[in-house]
């Protein structure tokens, strides 16, 4: 497969499309029989692929099918579920506990796997020290929308590669560098995207969109792009792609891509985009390097609530949240443990959404 190539498969079997996509991947005759490979899917928490925010488990279970019949050995499912969320429990729920006892394949939980420390140009970084040991990574993001970055896909898949005390200094350094900094130093030789039924306007999940693709390649700044090309987005409105590209991680000119349709006859005839959903519920949050999980759980409750009581308009001050309030005192509302120093805050590490939905009831 090359640099340039990206493949793309139409259906609503994500075990029959990954077979189909394998079918026009060869990097694997390539690869030593004790070759460790990593396979990371994207569990940010414990909620099934079908909300729209984890990798279906038939993806990856096809390609460690194929693995198997080549005679590869040596297979590991790693991952690190959000700040707060228990990757075992994502492991369990998510049905990669069944994948693991049928083919015999260990679960990695990356929270308790002692990091690395890995210089990215002017950058120190901490990444966990079985994704770089693998010989051979597999990225299996989902496609869909991320209350900070306006999506996730390739890039930010990796960013399950690592501590959650990392995670935690990505968003004081504003998410967009230090994401682009990990591919340079983190790069998967493959990434399938689970485009089947991403949520286009949460991360979490629980509206999802039928998208009815897989896409294939071995370039996930070029895959990015054009996820961004998919959802009607420019590339500038996800930052770290095009800094990615300038590090080296690959390029965002899709001008020059091969974009491989193996069954075009499948394409469905809709289209879609992003809602926005989340973008317009934060007009009554100040955020100052709130942690994904921390500010995803508040927009959730936001939404729950505006469905339950009619959208009716929050009156008061802005909801506070992030580590940019630490140590800091005022007038709440506040969510989560960085800002306790207001005169009403709502603990937690993160606080769940219906934690901060009973909050804000009050």
């Amino acid at each position: 497969m090359k640099q340039d190539q990206l493949l793309v498969v139409y259906g609503e079997d994500p075990g029959q499309m990954t077979a189909r996509l394998l079918e026009h991947i060869d990097l694997f005759r390539l690869l030593p029989e004790d070759a460790v490979i990593g396979l990371k899917p994207n569990l940010v928490k414990a909620v099934p692929a079908d909300s729209g925010a984890t990798t279906h488990p038939e993806i990856v279970e096809a390609v460690i099918c194929r693995l198997r019949e080549q005679g590869y050995k040596n297979l590991l499912i790693m991952e690190s579920s959000w700040v707060g969320a228990n990757t075992r429990r994502a492991f369990r729920e998510c049905g990669y506990e069944r994948i693991a006892r049928k083919y015999h394949v260990p679960l990695v939980d990356l929270k308790n796997d002692p990091p690395a420390t890995v210089k990215a140009g002017k950058m120190e970084l901490k990444i966990c020290r079985q994704a770089l040991k693998a010989d051979f990574l597999i990225n299996f993001p989902v496609l869909k929308a991320h209350c900070q970055t306006a999506l996730t896909c390739a890039l930010k898949n990796l960013k399950g590669c690592i501590p959650d005390s990392e995670k935690r200094r990505y968003h004081g350094l504003g998410l967009h560098r230090p994401i682009a900094a990990l591919s340079s130093v983190l790069r998967p030789h493959l990434t399938i995207v689970d485009a089947v039924c991403g949520d286009l306007s949460f991360e979490e999940g629980g509206n999802p969109v039928p998208m009815g693709r897989l896409i294939a390649g071995t370039d996930p700044v070029l895959i990015d792009a054009y996820a961004c090309a998919l959802l009607g987005l420019e590339l500038s409105a996800v930052p770290y792609i095009n800094m990615a590209a300038r590090l080296g991680a690959g390029t965002a000119d899709l001008s020059q891509a091969q974009i491989m349709e193996i069954n075009p006859e499948n394409k469905p005839a809709f289209s879609f985009h992003l809602t926005g959903r989340a973008q317009t519920l934060a007009k009554i949050v100040e955020e100052r390097q709130a942690c994904s999980a921390c500010f995803g759980s508040l927009l959730h409750a936001l939404h729950r609530l505006n469905e339950e009581q009619g959208r009716k308009r929050f009156s008061g001050n802005k909801i506070k949240i992030g580590q940019g309030f630490r140590g800091k005192n005022g007038r709440g509302p506040g969510i989560g443990n960085c800002t306790r120093g207001l005169d009403s805050y709502l603990p937690g590490c993160p606080p769940t959404a219906r934690e901060i939905k009973k909050f804000l009831q009050k």
